[in-house]
């Protein structure tokens, strides 16, 4: 089976059997979006070949294998009523091997908004000349029988996210409201109630960052140290690195220097006393962070990055990126401190 473009962008499939495939009279090719950031090494010609096949993850009607023949049915269709993503690849293909289980486990946590369908290229070779695949992995996304989007190689989860987010149209998926949910219970103190969704999305996506890094706060939140040091000593290197469980865990540090802040008054006469002493500075921005009084707090840290960044391993510093992790990177205290940081840091 052959498929031609529509003047509207969409596809329909063209009997004629005698044609060969990619070069039937005036179609033309559904074009795709290739990631201007693919390297050597991302993506794999199709001549290449070595042995093994990723394993396709059961998803149901989710997620499904497909073929020419029910391409149209499967894709085109299909993308009628909810986005689908095409995923070309061969079971020679190594990127392949590392993408297709990261677009499984995204399009699975997308709840059912969007399909994906994963069509083999040594055993399709039609429709993946009709598509002018050139390099696998390459993915195709699929809306109102048209393709719309794609990108060519393996590319990052981060990206597979953003991909599919943009084919949902600000639509959220069941577990990224639930994520919304337990934020906004923990922004408004409700702690055990947080920390129980945390869990709870946590049990359904065991590596969810966003969940793991709830859990650490919300159990920080209730003051269960022993609880977040245990946490945190049994996750893996290359979860601790990760942008909010990071973020988290900078939390809880801060937590910890400032534990043993001593009065405010006594602190503000020190600095008052002699304001370019940059332990008295730091003792009152500690003392100011235990109070919850971030934004004060960041005043005195970038005050004393200023007056004498190098002091203490650049305590000053380090404190006050800590205290942007806690607040979060979006917030206006966030925002606002960065731009101060980096007046002070290249004036």
């Amino acid at each position: 089976m052959e498929f031609k473009m529509n003047p509207d962008g969409s596809m329909t499939p063209v009997n004629d059997a005698g044609a060969q495939p990619g070069a039937q009279p005036g179609a033309q090719p559904a074009q795709v979006h290739m990631d201007p950031g693919m390297g050597p090494g991302q993506s794999q010609s199709l001549e290449q070949g070595q042995s093994g096949a990723p394993t396709a993850a059961a998803g149901g009607d989710v997620i499904k294998d497909s073929d020419t023949a029910n391409f149209m049915a499967d894709v085109i269709d299909a993308s009628m009523q909810v986005p689908v993503i095409v995923d070309f690849w061969a079971p020679w293909c190594g990127p392949c091997k590392q993408l297709g289980p990261a677009l499984e486990k995204a399009v699975m946590q997308a709840g059912g908004l969007v399909r994906l369908v994963k069509v083999n290229v040594d055993e399709n070779q039609e429709i993946a000349a009709q598509l002018r695949v050139q390099s696998i992995p390459a993915v195709f996304a699929f809306k109102d029988g048209r393709p719309v989007d794609g990108f060519a190689g393996a590319v990052p989860d981060s990206q597979i996210k953003t991909f599919i987010e943009k084919l949902l149209d600000g639509a959220k998926p069941p577990l990224d409201q639930a994520l919304d949910a337990a934020k906004e219970m923990l922004d408004a103190g409700q702690n055990e109630d947080a920390l129980n969704l945390y869990r709870q999305i946590q049990a359904e996506a065991t590596d969810n960052e966003a969940a793991i890094a709830g859990v650490i706060r919300a159990n920080l939140a209730l003051g269960d140290k022993a609880t977040v040091d245990d946490i945190v000593a049994a996750l893996p290197d290359e979860l601790k690195s990760k942008g909010e469980i990071a973020a988290a865990i900078s939390a809880v540090e801060l937590t910890e220097a400032a534990e043993d802040a001593g009065d405010i008054e006594p602190l503000r006469d020190a600095v008052a006393a002699n304001p370019t002493d940059p332990q008295a500075r730091y003792d009152l921005a500690m003392a100011l962070v235990a109070m919850g009084r971030h934004e004060d707090a960041i005043d005195e840290l970038l005050e004393l990055t200023r007056i004498n960044r190098a002091w203490n391993d650049e305590a000053g510093r380090v404190q006050l990126l800590k205290v942007f992790d806690t607040v979060g990177p979006t917030d206006p205290l966030t925002v606002a401190g960065r731009k101060r940081l980096s007046s002070v840091l290249f004036s």
